[in-house]
């Protein structure tokens, strides 16, 4: 990342189970169904290290992505986001993904967004919100 690259980090708490909040993750199909942002996904059935392929988003948004690690035993992901439509040089991020227990029961879930600062701080709303569908019940 550039010398203007921001970590910033967005956390939900919900309902759902970890390992049903987890299945939503590692089940690539399933993302439009908890992130509104998302309208399609061409991916693995499930995630896998190495695993490259698209992201659609709202508006015609186009996103190429590699699948960084997958962990199923931690329940966690690391992924590159690379804005293809429309084409932005230097726009790519690096999502690094977390389902944990919650303290009450439900779920946890963590992101470390890192990119362009002006792109980190105006995703970081959507992806809170998308994070929230996530470990709903």
């Amino acid at each position: 990342m550039s010398a203007t690259a921001l970590t910033l980090r967005v956390a939900a708490r919900g309902g759902a189970t970890p390992d049903l909040a987890w299945e939503r993750y590692a089940r690539p199909a399933l993302w439009p169904t908890w992130s509104p942002q998302i309208t399609g996904v061409e991916l693995p059935d499930r995630l896998t290290t190495g695993a490259r392929g698209v992201v659609h988003g709202v508006g015609g948004l186009r996103l190429d992505v590699v699948v960084l690690d997958v962990d199923e035993a931690t329940r966690t992901w690391a992924w590159e986001v690379t804005l293809a439509r429309p084409r932005v040089p230097g726009v790519r991020m690096r999502l690094d993904h977390a389902v944990l227990p919650g303290r009450a029961g439900g779920a946890r879930t963590t992101l470390a967004l890192t990119g362009p600062a002006p792109v980190v701080t105006a995703y970081a709303p959507a992806a809170w919100v998308a994070l929230r569908g996530l470990v709903r019940p």
